[in-house]
């Protein structure tokens, strides 16, 4: 049987309270994770050590956090051929200038960038989900219930809104 495996790759230990989001949608899904910390600029060599431990029968995705200048997402995406969300954190330092070394990859990167740490677990879902119909089936639950969520404030919105 083959397993999913979502490996988030921080470029600091601050990401560390960002990533938590994610862990915890992904853990609502069941979807098993692993944190890890590696910096493009300042251990380049751990970041492809890290991409390497790749174990037979896992399906991966990668989630890298990194702010400022992204390098992190373009060189995991360029050394692996599993599926890479970039998801920067948000920079006030910066007043979010710095997402454009997350958005500005060189030709041949294919990955996706998402700015919202419960989106980067979502799309990683997704992505599993296109072989585990259990696990989109858990997704399609979640979505059902937001949809019904949105419904009812209309109605309640829509009645208390007549005069």
């Amino acid at each position: 049987m083959t397993k999913n495996l979502v490996r988030i790759i921080m470029g600091s230990g601050k990401d560390f309270e960002f990533c938590q989001t994610i862990g915890k949608i992904l853990k609502e899904f069941s979807v098993p994770y692993q944190y890890r910390v590696a910096s493009a600029h300042k251990t380049p060599e751990k970041v492809l050590e890290i991409i390497k431990d790749n174990p037979k029968g896992v399906n991966l995705v990668y989630i890298t956090v990194a702010g400022r200048s992204n390098a992190l997402s373009g060189l995991v995406d360029a050394n692996c051929l599993s599926p890479v969300i970039a998801c920067p954190p948000y920079s006030e330092k910066f007043s979010g200038v710095d997402i454009f070394s997350s958005l500005r990859m060189p030709s041949g990167s294919g990955l996706i960038t998402v700015l919202e740490p419960e989106a980067a677990a979502i799309a990683a879902v997704k992505i599993f989900g296109l072989l585990d119909k259990k696990l989109a089936g858990k997704l399609k639950q979640k979505q059902d219930k937001m949809k019904s969520e949105v419904i009812q404030a209309d109605q309640e919105v829509t009645k208390s809104g007549q005069r």
